[in-house]
C-alpha cells in the first residue's frame, strides 16, 4: 500500500524553522509545506516569498488542524501550548525544543489518549540510537560534557541568575556542573541534546552535564560518555553553528532525517 502523503506546519522562522522551509520547499517525498506560524508576519512573508511555492501563514493554535505533522521551532516558552493543541488533535508533534518537554511530562499522557506522537530528532548529538539500545538492558551513567563559544551562551537564565560573566573572557570557563534537568532549566536555547539524551536514557535526573564557554571554539563541542551492561561508549561531535550561534547547523538537517523517515520505503536506524 502507497505511504499516506503527509502535510507538514512548522511553528517558528527563526533559522531551523527556515533551513526546513527550504529543504520542504525544494521537495520531500510524501511531504508538503501547508503552513507556518510566526510572531513577526511581516518578517515571515517576505522570507516565504523567496520559496518557489506559495505557503500561508497559520495561527499557533491552528496549526494541529492545518498539518499532520507540526515541527516546532519555538522559544522555549510556546512549547507547551503548541505541543497540547497539536497532541491533543491526534497529529504528530516535532519537538526542536526538547528542554521544554522535561518540565511537561503530561505531553506524554496527552499523546498516548489522542492516538498523537511527539518526535524528538537526534538534533546536534550522535549516538541517541546507542543509547536507546542500551537502555533496554542497563545504563550505570550518561555524562556530557559541553563546550560551546562564548555568543553561542550569552544571556542564559543561568548565566544570568548566578551573575556568571563570560563576555571578554580569555580562556575556557565551566560556567555549569549539574543534571540534564536542571541544564535544561538554566540553559532553555543552549542544551536541548542534554533533554534528548535524557530521554533515550536513564533520564534527566541522573543524567549529568558540564557546560563550558571556550573563547577558543568556533564550534559547538559535545562529548558524551556512557557505561552500560551491553557496551561502554564515547562520543565527540563538532558542530558549525547556524545563523543563530546557539544552534548547530546539523539540527535543522536532523528534522529533515526525521521526517524523511516517515515516508521513506526504508528506514535506517532504531
Amino acid at each position: 500500500m502507497p505511504t499516506k502523503h503527509q502535510k507538514v506546519a512548522i511553528a517558528g522562522l527563526g533559522a531551523i524553522g527556515k533551513a526546513l522551509a527550504r529543504k520542504l520547499d525544494d521537495g520531500i517525498p510524501g511531504l508538503s509545506l501547508v503552513g507556518v506560524a510566526a510572531r513577526d508576519k511581516a518578517k515571515a512573508q517576505r522570507f516565504l516569498d523567496t520559496l518557489k511555492k506559495p505557503v500561508p501563514i497559520v495561527a499557533l493554535d491552528a496549526l494541529g488542524c492545518t498539518a499532520d505533522i507540526v515541527v516546532e521551532c519555538l522559544p522555549a516558552d510556546l512549547f507547551v501550548q503548541v505541543a497540547t493543541r497539536v497532541l491533543a488533535a491526534g497529529k504528530t508533534f516535532v519537538a526542536v525544543s526538547v528542554g521544554a518537554l522535561l518540565a511537561a511530562p503530561h505531553l506524554l499522557e496527552l499523546a498516548r489518549e489522542c492516538g498523537g506522537q511527539i518526535i524528538v530528532p537526534t538534533g546536534a548529538l550522535l549516538g541517541l540510537d546507542a543509547v536507546t539500545a542500551a537502555i533496554e538492558d542497563e545504563i550505570q551513567s550518561v555524562k556530557m560534557k559541553t563546550r560551546k563559544p562564548v555568543n553561542g551562551l550569552v544571556g542564559a537564565p543561568y548565566l544570568v541568575a548566578n551573575k556568571i560573566e563570560i563576555e571578554g573572557i580569555t580562556e575556557p570557563k565551566l560556567v555549569f556542573s549539574g543534571t540534564a534537568r536542571e541544564a535544561a532549566k538554566g540553559f532553555p536555547a543552549n542544551v536541548n541534546v542534554a533533554a534528548a539524551l535524557a530521554l533515550a536514557g536513564i533520564g534527566p535526573d541522573l543524567t549529568t552535564i558540564d557546560i563550558w564557554a571556550d573563547p577558543t571554539l568556533t564550534r559547538n563541542i559535545h562529548h558524551i560518555e556512557v557505561e552500560s551492561n551491553s557496551a561502554r561508549f564515547s562520543m565527540t561531535i563538532e558542530n558549525i553553528p547556524s545563523e543563530n550561534p546557539k544552534t548547530g547547523r546539523i539540527t535543522a538537517l536532523s528534522v529533515v532525517a526525521a521526517l524523511r523517515k516517515v515516508t521513506s520505503p526504508i528506514r535506517i536506524g532504531t
